[in-house]
């Protein structure tokens, strides 16, 4: 996931600063962290560049029921496939890869790399992706699926949606967790034990770099078209007709459409001031099975099952100055590492120094680097890069780099499904993913208990029934 940033602005502040909890709200941390924008001056808040498939969920769509495991007790919940719907056009079908999560109604989504997720640090992530080559959907003909899995009597969709979900939390969450129908269940242990270790999927569609920097005059690049599509639109800065900005091929002719390991220019006139510039490149592709997709709310973490023919589209950004420094800064989340890499490009002809995290670092000329800036789990993050005349760089955003402990006693929904119940014990019908109440359950544990010390009363939770629908 990209972090978000804001370029240039002469405020001349001397050092980095690296705020944690800054940001009003989860939402506003993440909702900065992937978007496309245009750098301005100022300090004015502009979001990194985003790659491949943006989607909105809609709900768990095909699905059964399973039981978790824990030292609390049992406890039901639904487990299969959800819905998305992408933005441009298409579908995407996907499991969770974060039990103890809630999904948020209608929670945004982005695609993203698994260093960016909690799959970066699972040794696991690869048999994942092995279930879900190897189960439904991408195996539709549930006969012969049945068949190989030694699974006695008639596999449902359901049946099959369930078993796949189980397994592949298995291995997410490290969970003890089964299906509760039997023929699920053994789909589930099959899927389990036959699991191999596979690479990480592509992405549908990158830039890179998602940012470069040179002077007026310049051709500023390259930047390279990486896609399985078969071949990419690609869109000039939206001010291209004021700026004069061209996107251009290594010879200067302009560039309308792209293919994969295609290079292009910013081509930028000679009188023209400091500034930013930023293209977009669109497709329409099959997103790969496997790749990874994070909220912009908290949302539990997907992981892909299917795509139909859906739109991918991706940024990136160039600076230039007549003089001085013209670094190019990018970052992105690294959760093998608990933080956030920022990489600065100097393309000067002099060393670039600049601070970042109270520390100061130099960048020798026509060279780049990378500083890891170490952050809390779930915890917003505002930071600054700053260097010489004025130079600032903002990224603001929050790690979401870990599955969710089972021991905080987070209770389990999913959107659309049944409320998860204690086994044996009567149900509950609310809908935590839908209230978003389900993070306060300790917080409404204890005030419960303070209220009775004080003066006996008692604490009303008003629950209501959530719709359910089955394909």
């Amino acid at each position: 996931m990209f972090a978000s940033f804001s370029a240039w602005s002469a405020r001349g502040r001397g050092s980095a600063r690296l705020t944690a909890g800054t940001l009003a709200s989860g939402l506003l941390a993440t909702a900065v962290i992937a978007g496309a924008g245009t750098a301005a001056a100022d300090g004015e808040e502009t979001p990194q560049g985003h790659s491949g498939a943006a989607a909105t969920i809609g709900g768990l769509k095909t699905y059964g029921a399973a039981v978790i495991h824990g030292a609390g007790g049992d406890q039901e919940v639904s487990a299969g496939l959800f819905e998305m719907s992408v933005e441009g056009g298409g579908m995407l079908q996907t499991y969770c890869v974060d039990i103890h999560t809630p999904t948020q109604k209608d929670a945004k989504y982005r695609e993203t790399a698994w260093s960016g997720t909690s799959l970066g640090t699972n040794k696991d992530a690869g048999r994942i992706r092995w279930i879900l080559q190897n189960s439904y959907p991408q195996v539709n003909d549930l006969a012969a699926l049945a068949k190989k899995a030694g699974v006695r009597g008639q596999l449902t969709e359901q049946d099959a949606a369930a078993g796949t979900q189980v397994a592949i939390w298995r291995h997410s969450d490290d969970v003890d967790v089964e299906a509760l129908d039997p023929q699920a269940e053994q789909l589930a242990d099959y899927l389990q034990k036959n699991a191999r270790n596979q690479p990480e999927p592509q992405a549908s569609l990158t830039l890179d770099p998602p940012a470069v920097s040179g002077r007026p005059g310049e051709r500023i690049g390259p930047v390279t078209v990486r896609t399985d599509a078969p071949g990419v639109t690609v869109v000039p800065p939206a001010d291209a007709a004021t700026s004069r900005v061209r996107i251009v091929d290594k010879d200067g002719e302009p560039v309308t459409t792209a293919t994969d390991g295609g290079q292009v220019f910013f081509e930028v006139p000679e009188d023209a001031a400091a500034d930013t510039a930023e293209l977009t490149v669109q497709a329409s592709t099959t997103v790969p099975v496997g790749r990874a997709f994070v909220s912009d709310s908290r949302s539990q973490t997907q992981i892909l099952a299917g795509s139909s023919e859906s739109t991918v589209s991706a940024t990136a950004s160039a600076t230039w100055a007549l003089e001085g420094a013209i670094p190019a800064l990018s970052a992105r989340e690294n959760c093998a590492e608990g933080g956030v890499d920022v990489t600065v490009a100097n393309q000067d002809d002099e060393p670039f120094t600049f601070e970042l995290a109270g520390a100061e670092h130099t960048v020798a000329a026509r060279a780049s680097t990378t500083v890891t800036v170490p952050l809390d789990e779930d915890q917003p993050y505002d930071f600054t890069v700053e260097g010489p005349g004025g130079f600032e760089q903002r990224f603001s955003g929050m790690l979401d780099c870990r599955t969710r402990a089972s021991e905080i006693g987070t209770t389990t929904h999913t959107l659309g499904g049944p409320s998860p119940a204690p086994v044996g014990g009567a149900a509950t019908d609310t809908n935590l993913a839908e209230t978003g109440a389900a993070n306060l359950t300790p917080w409404i544990a204890g005030t419960a208990i303070a209220l009775v010390v004080l003066g006996g009363a008692g604490l009303v939770v008003t629950r209501r029934r959530s719709a359910v629908s089955h394909d």
